[in-house]
């Protein structure tokens, strides 16, 4: 026999629950070492070329996304690196409100 549980919850609340559930489950699908193009390298950092893969898109594409803000690169010498903490927080659109505050 199957139970159901009915319950009283307001449609922001639904709202808010199910958009929780799919970040967490997003976060866990970008954790997966299976997925390729998420582990490129063991590396916390990406090359412009790596960040180009990781985006699937051209390296004029990255410099303009540099040039607009959208990705914050680091140099070290002559080469330019990113973050890969940033590039999921770019790719899954989660902001950390510490950074917000920032600015």
């Amino acid at each position: 026999m199957i139970q159901s549980t009915l319950i009283q919850i307001s449609p922001i609340e639904l709202a808010n629950f199910i958009s929780s559930e799919i970040k967490m489950e997003l976060l866990k699908f970008a954790a997966n070492p299976k997925v390729k193009y998420l582990n490129l390298t063991n590396k916390p950092h990406l090359t412009r070329k790596e960040t180009a893969k990781f985006f699937d898109v051209s390296l004029n594409c990255i410099n303009d996304w540099c040039n607009r803000g959208i990705l914050k690169p680091f140099k070290v010498g002559q080469r330019t690196y990113f973050m890969k903490s940033h590039l999921l927080i770019v790719l899954f659109g989660k902001e950390d409100k510490q950074e917000n505050q920032d600015q």
